[in-house]
């Protein structure tokens, strides 16, 4: 087993990603400031998946998400989008919960673990 790290997407403050062991831990993902729930939540998603392809993975080997919302009032919207995108079969563990995000123009979050191929 390889016992390297490997960070995708390294910056100044924090990395889009990072490997070890088999295992991918993605950063939280968000979308455009401002635009609705459903739009964010596929922003985020799109990157979630850009960010498992680079990494040489997808989202059917997700093992767990958190979703963080401005507002749980927002659960359905986000969940319409998430639906569609998660694999049948494929679910991962998942926590949907309310928070104060970096900033009130962003509505989701959402953060995955991930095994590598």
């Amino acid at each position: 087993m390889n016992s390297d790290i490997t960070r995708f997407g390294t910056g100044a403050r924090m990395s889009e990603a990072v490997a070890y062991n088999g295992i991918l831990w993605v950063a939280g993902q968000v979308g455009e400031p401002g635009a609705s729930v459903a739009d964010q939540t596929r922003q985020c998603l799109a990157e979630v998946d850009r960010i498992l392809a680079e990494a040489g993975t997808d989202k059917t080997r997700i093992l767990s998400a958190q979703i963080w919302l401005a507002d749980i009032a927002t659960f359905g919207e986000m969940n319409a989008v998430w639906d569609t995108w998660v694999p049948q079969g494929h679910t991962p563990a998942r926590a949907t919960g309310e928070a104060k995000l970096a900033t009130p123009a962003y509505k989701v979050e959402v953060i995955v673990t991930a095994a590598l191929r």
